[in-house]
């Protein structure tokens, strides 16, 4: 009898942006009901339904977890955590009929909806469980060998910057796996290795479990779903990017203070960023498109408005791997201040073909929301007449 082993062991075990956009929602537009869809990008080496009884058994256990009195000292001993979100969460549970998986042929559908602070966390831990049993069904100690070894070469190269000239401004990265890793453990090892090898780059991970465990900085600010939901809310959807930001600030005051630039474009976000945003956010988060493009775009955004991008942080964390990242960087370090968020690279390149596992807010209340990325293929939304109108409205091109 196969014995059962959690995929999840800790709601600390997720990324830091959920809790910001959690606390965010909970505060501004907790009545807000919401759904999210399960979406595989890319065809898998073998067919995502055969996980569904495990999938559904861990899921049942998902919604049997609390959050633990340390993990809540922790979380409200982050200076923009607000007491009243953590008693929130002292008190939460996942409900177990806001979820749903089911197998369509060779596909695995997983639908949540529900009040959006109800639903809205199952996101990070439903692709971190998938992916962990995805690959349990491969031999793992061949795995293990060639992930170490890659690893090694990584930190080879990273070791290699310090021989190099110095920049106007440092290399920065950070982990950004939890969505996508080979396994709990492997990212915790990852992590650690990272931090004991080389400290002078690695500045810390979006996992709030090992930012806590291992002494680092917990890492992120928004995704996604937080601008699309304000597409729901009652603004003219013109202004939903502007809504969206002013309320982050409002929320915030200063804190978390890089922006999502990519749910209707670059372009159309830069129309809305004005000297306004500009001066109050520290800086943007590229995640689509062609990196040096966008960053070019963003620098002489700041030039137009007269702010020193020197003063400003260029975030990039689109499907990066060691050498893309000092690419950019080279063409960016004497510019501004930078960051990169590594993920499917850092926690799952063991030689397996990753899984391109999403898990999107596509409504809420009753209403279809999309985004219109740099790159086609991150566009997300499921009502052709919704994304037309939304393309209509700021004059992006079909």
């Amino acid at each position: 009898m196969t014995v059962f082993a959690p995929v999840i062991a800790s709601l600390l075990d997720n990324d830091l942006y959920k809790f910001t956009m959690w606390q965010a929602m909970l505060h501004r537009h907790p009545q807000t009901v919401a759904e999210y869809d399960f979406v595989c990008r890319n065809e898998p080496q073998f067919p995502l339904a055969d996980l569904l009884d495990e999938v559904n058994a861990q899921l049942d256990h998902l919604c049997t977890l609390r959050f633990a009195e340390d993990e809540l000292a922790y979380l409200g001993g982050l200076r923009f955590i607000k007491s009243d979100f953590v008693d929130f969460l002292r008190l939460f549970q996942f409900q177990r009929r806001f979820i749903r998986a089911w197998a369509e042929g060779g596909r695995l559908h997983i639908h949540a909806a529900g009040p959006q602070v109800h639903v809205m966390d199952f996101e990070i831990h439903v692709l971190s469980i998938v992916n962990e049993l995805y690959f349990r069904r491969f031999e793992q100690e061949p795995a293990l060998r060639t992930g170490r070894q890659r690893l090694q070469a990584k930190i080879d190269l990273l070791r290699a910057v310090d021989v190099a000239p110095a920049r106007a401004h440092p290399l920065e990265i950070f982990d950004f796996g939890v969505r996508r890793r080979f396994s709990a453990a492997w990212q915790r090892e990852v992590v650690t290795t990272l931090r004991d090898e080389v400290p002078e780059f690695f500045k810390g991970t979006s996992n709030v479990l090992l930012a806590r465990d291992l002494g680092l900085v917990p890492i992120g600010t928004m995704a996604h779903e937080y601008l699309q939901t304000w597409q729901a809310l009652g603004v003219r959807l013109r202004d939903f990017q502007r809504a969206a930001l002013e309320s982050w600030v409002q929320e915030y005051r200063g804190d978390l203070g890089i922006a999502l630039t990519d749910v209707v474009t670059m372009d159309a976000f830069l129309a809305d960023f004005d000297l306004y945003f500009a001066k109050l956010f520290d800086g943007l988060r590229h995640d689509s498109g062609d990196p040096i493009a966008w960053g070019e775009k963003a620098i002489a955004h700041y030039e137009k408005l007269r702010i020193d991008p020197h003063t400003k942080r260029l975030v990039f964390s689109d499907g990066l791997d060691i050498p893309t990242t000092l690419a950019i960087y080279d063409a960016f370090a004497d510019r501004a201040l930078t960051g990169f968020g590594i993920g499917t690279n850092f926690t799952n390149d063991m030689g397996h073909p990753a899984i391109n596992i999403v898990m999107k807010l596509v409504a809420a209340n009753g209403q279809t929301v999309a985004k219109i990325s740099d790159a086609p293929g991150k566009t997300m939304g499921s009502d052709e007449t919704f994304l037309a109108y939304l393309r209509q409205v700021f004059n992006v091109p079909a």
